[in-house]
């Protein structure tokens, strides 16, 4: 559908049609009746575009028509030399960003898994995923348990839940704890890529990128911990030794589905359109390394079946519904937009 994209890394629609799409160097652009216009938005902010970093996800405010109001996350450059994921908000109008102003910045350092991905829920509260920052995790279950990634006082491996504005919602789950970082939703994530809300349950569910082997699925809940690093099914990258104590432990939460080997899961949608009527209420992710689209079919909470659906036609780093019903593909190499139709 659109082509000729410097690593875009997500897309979104507006209520009048026109697509927008991030590229991860540090542009916003417009996708308008098909075409993609020249010019990137003005008005975003600087962004670190190194390594994993740069601009990274889109979303506009569920109600965008009568506030105008677009968020943008990205990975942000400190006076220290350090980087953090940074949430910002702006009104979008005439196809430029105004007013920009934070709503959230990560308290983590490291190198890359910024995470990123953003998702409001039905009553417009804010969910950003933020990455563990590739913290090598090493040694027994003290050392393990000791990782930034089960630490609720760090950003982290965390899912954070914001009222709209940036605000600490009173209801999350470690409101009142000292000693908390009380914006967290849940932790003890690697880098989690996808997110997204059932449309018809309002179930929470994410994908995140295990280590060489043990991507997962998981279904999210308040003030759970999904075990990074201390459980898992993955190993360390080239030499395959150990890093886990196990798959399960009490008090860590297991998935829903895992892929041994990796796929380097990134993008997520729970499908509810009627171009595709037997794909109704599955779960589509995207794979980097695997350069696959995977379809799982849900029965509740319970991943059942699995199919892949798309190969090696380049690297999938989002995936969503277009409002047209149709599934919308975003490749970061080569750098483009597909759509899927259904066959004849």
């Amino acid at each position: 559908m659109v082509d000729d994209l410097d690593n875009p890394w997500a897309v979104a629609w507006l209520p009048d049609g026109d697509m927008l799409v991030t590229e991860r160097p540090g542009r916003l652009r417009i996708v308008r009746d098909g075409t993609l216009l020249r010019g990137a938005v003005e008005g975003v902010p600087a962004v670190r575009a190194r390594g994993q970093g740069g601009l990274l996800d889109v979303a506009p405010h569920p109600d965008f028509e009568t506030n105008r109001l677009l968020y943008l996350s990205f990975a942000a450059q400190h006076e220290d030399g350090g980087s953090s994921t940074v949430v910002v908000r702006g009104r979008f109008e005439n196809d430029a960003l105004t007013g920009v102003e934070e709503v959230w910045v990560a308290q983590s350092r490291g190198r890359d898994h910024f995470g990123s991905r953003l998702a409001f829920d039905a009553d417009n509260y804010l969910y950003i995923t933020a990455g563990d920052r590739q913290v090598s995790p090493r040694g027994g279950l003290a050392e393990l348990s000791a990782h930034p990634a089960q630490d609720l006082s760090t950003h982290h491996g965390v899912v954070v839940r914001l009222h709209d504005d940036g605000r600490i919602p009173a209801d999350n789950p470690f409101v009142g704890q000292e000693g908390v970082l009380q914006d967290i939703y849940s932790y003890g994530h690697r880098n989690a890529q996808g997110m997204a809300f059932h449309p018809e349950t309002g179930d929470l569910w994410l994908n995140e990128h295990g280590p060489q082997g043990g991507d997962e699925v998981n279904l999210i809940l308040p003030g759970r911990n999904y075990g990074w690093p201390v459980v898992g099914y993955g190993v360390n990258y080239g030499s395959g030794s150990r890093i886990h104590v196990g798959s399960h432990r009490d008090g860590m939460e297991p998935p829903a589905h895992y892929w041994v080997p990796s796929i380097a899961t990134s993008g997520l949608m729970i499908y509810t359109g009627d171009r595709f009527p037997e794909w109704r209420g599955s779960m589509f992710v995207g794979g980097l390394a695997g350069q696959q689209l995977a379809r799982l079919t849900l029965d509740g909470h319970t991943v059942t079946d699995e199919e892949t659906l798309v190969r090696r036609m380049g690297r999938i780093r989002d995936v969503r519904q277009g409002p047209d019903g149709l599934i919308y593909l975003v490749f970061d190499r080569p750098g483009m937009v597909a759509r899927l139709e259904p066959g004849s």
